[in-house]
């Protein structure tokens, strides 16, 4: 259901608004989809959210709860559930894709069971991996397909194999396996015309993705961008590898893709350097990963005749700042090869008003069985948390939405 007027409405402000002054404060067109009974859910989930200590205690609490068959899955269906995720299946998403299509807004289709550890577990994320592959085949409203490399393979092989050590026989075919599920999915992208976000991982095992990542790349981008590998510019030495990634390209003949975040991982990635007892690859504070992250785009911008990117950033500041690039470049906003992309449930007044306003715009749907989701519902309710204002910008926003509705209708 489409609240604040009709799509048509929607649809000829949006052609109005497209050279005009863009704004992130503009609540109305942000939560344009929502009901004020979603406003009040979304207020109370982000006034949670913020406190930390909650969000500490929360996960052997919950998981302890689920042991012992307690009924607390419908509560979790119904709040944190619902807000960030989509389904339980590709099917239960049909909703959120329509309403997001409505606004000028795809969905990326996630399949969000993370931590699995079995072969049976990884051809099950593959099927569902490819099956949302199926799904975006010539749907406009579902622009790219997702996968987190992960969820492919264990954990011990994949960071045994980064790190060069010799694998045993049994090893190297669990390796074998992993990798060629990798490559069926960009296969299947390739084949189905549908673009593949290959998602970032932790350090110890990022060199193996780039490989993988470049030679995906390198076959299947020949014509046009169809596989993307994801920069983490909250790593100090990100920045210098995309610029040889683009090195790379430009020598073999071939585009890139590259979707741009900051990074998910700083906490874990801190204490394994300290654990361990390595130089920790995380920025020594947040305004150089901000340096590094607008820098990067900037330099994906300068090599846009082979560079399709993907801003995926819940950072006001470098949306806007790479809208004013494509100003000074007089490039339109919707240039096909620029994107900018956010998390379901969390920065609509970004995407809603860059969608508005003709950019390219895309959710992250996470969908999945209640359960088997909640490892990454808590790593986003951390993740609110750890990001400097993130939660205190969600709740100040949903509050002035409320407020101008209600004064709205008191001078009706």
């Amino acid at each position: 259901m489409i609240f604040e007027g009709s799509q048509e409405c929607f649809r000829f402000v949006c052609r109005n608004m497209k050279n005009s002054f863009l704004s992130f404060d503009d609540t109305k067109t942000a939560f344009s989809s929502k009901s004020d009974s979603d406003l009040k859910r979304a207020y109370w989930l982000f006034r949670m959210i913020s406190y930390n200590w909650l969000v500490k205690i929360s996960p052997p609490i919950v998981n302890l709860a689920l042991k012992l068959r307690l009924p607390i899955k419908g509560l979790i269906r119904q709040t944190v559930f619902r807000h960030f995720c989509g389904g339980e299946s590709i099917d239960d998403c049909q909703n959120t894709i329509q309403t997001l299509s409505s606004f000028g807004i795809g969905t990326i289709l996630d399949y969000s069971v993370e931590g699995r550890e079995s072969e049976k577990d990884f051809d099950n994320a593959l099927a569902q991996t490819l099956a949302t592959v199926e799904r975006a085949k010539g749907d406009s409203s579902i622009p790219f397909s997702v996968f987190k490399p992960s969820g492919f393979g264990r954990m011990y092989i994949l960071e045994k194999s980064n790190s060069k050590q010799r694998l045993t026989e049994d090893e190297q075919g669990e390796f074998n396996r992993f990798s060629e599920r990798v490559k069926r999915i960009c296969e299947a992208g390739y084949k189905n015309n549908v673009p593949i976000f290959i998602d970032a991982e932790d350090s110890w095992i990022q060199d193996i993705i780039d490989e993988l990542a470049v030679e995906m790349m390198a076959k299947y981008n020949r014509e046009k961008v169809i596989i993307y590998n994801t920069i983490q510019l909250y790593r100090h030495d990100r920045l210098a590898y995309l610029k040889s990634a683009i090195a790379h390209a430009r020598n073999k003949s071939y585009k890139a893709g590259f979707k741009l975040v900051r990074g998910a991982y700083m906490e874990k990635e801190r204490e394994r350097a300290l654990k361990m007892g390595y130089p920790s690859p995380i920025q020594k504070d947040k305004p150089s990963t901000d340096r590094d992250y607008n820098s990067a785009l900037e330099l994906c911008m300068q090599n846009l005749d082979i560079i399709s990117i993907c801003a995926g950033t819940h950072n006001e500041a470098s949306c806007l700042r790479l809208t004013e690039q494509m100003k000074e470049q007089d490039l339109p906003n919707n240039h096909p090869n620029i994107w900018f992309s956010q998390l379901l449930g969390m920065s609509d007044h970004i995407s809603f008003n860059l969608a508005a306003a003709g950019y390219n715009v895309s959710k992250y749907v996470p969908y999945g069985p209640v359960a088997s989701v909640l490892p990454y519902l808590i790593r986003r309710a951390q993740e609110n948390t750890s990001i400097s204002g993130q939660t205190s910008r969600e709740l100040t926003l949903i509050t002035q939405e409320i407020n101008r509705r209600q004064a709205e209708r008191s001078n009706t």
